[in-house]
């Protein structure tokens, strides 16, 4: 290598260290990768927050006892759309009264169950409280259809479930 190359190289070398801002321990080869290299941009990363309320509620049914079925079918974790099938059942039995007696068949309350004796195992008060009915009624959904629809879906096959 003559004297001349060799010099250049060492003033670029230095040059590179010096620009670079490098120690004594810093390499040839990490000062010429640190020339090399670019600066990648600063991404700052933060958690929007807002106070705005969302414009969309959700419908709750009006009557106390669909209220109760609702929930019931929430916690089952049931979707939205079994609900309308539960509600499109019972208002066909019922109409959502606890108290609907069928003469001919003797069947009784929001689920008409027949029986109504049936309901017993749900609670001593199956006779005048709509949330026991309503408990015993998707006990009995869940054991003999699996969801509400499957009984709404029996129901306008056979009208009956």
């Amino acid at each position: 290598m003559n004297s001349k190359r060799a010099l250049s190289r060492a003033f670029v070398t230095v040059t590179a260290f010096t620009a670079l801002g490098g120690t004594a321990s810093t390499s040839l080869a990490e000062a010429e990768h640190r020339a090399n290299a670019w600066d990648a941009p600063v991404v700052k990363t933060g958690t929007w927050r807002t106070s705005a309320q969302p414009k969309i509620t959700a419908d709750r049914p009006a009557s106390s006892s669909k209220g109760f079925a609702l929930d019931q079918v929430v916690q089952r974790a049931w979707p939205l759309r079994e609900f309308r099938c539960l509600d499109n059942l019972w208002t066909r039995e019922s109409g959502w009264n606890h108290r609907a007696y069928n003469k001919s068949s003797g069947a009784y309350g929001i689920p008409q169950a027949l029986p109504g004796g049936k309901m017993r195992g749900a609670g001593p008060d199956w006779r005048h409280n709509p949330e026991t009915q309503i408990r015993w009624g998707l006990a009995y959904i869940k054991g003999r259809y699996g969801r509400p629809c499957g009984a709404w879906g029996h129901f306008r096959s056979h009208n009956w479930y």
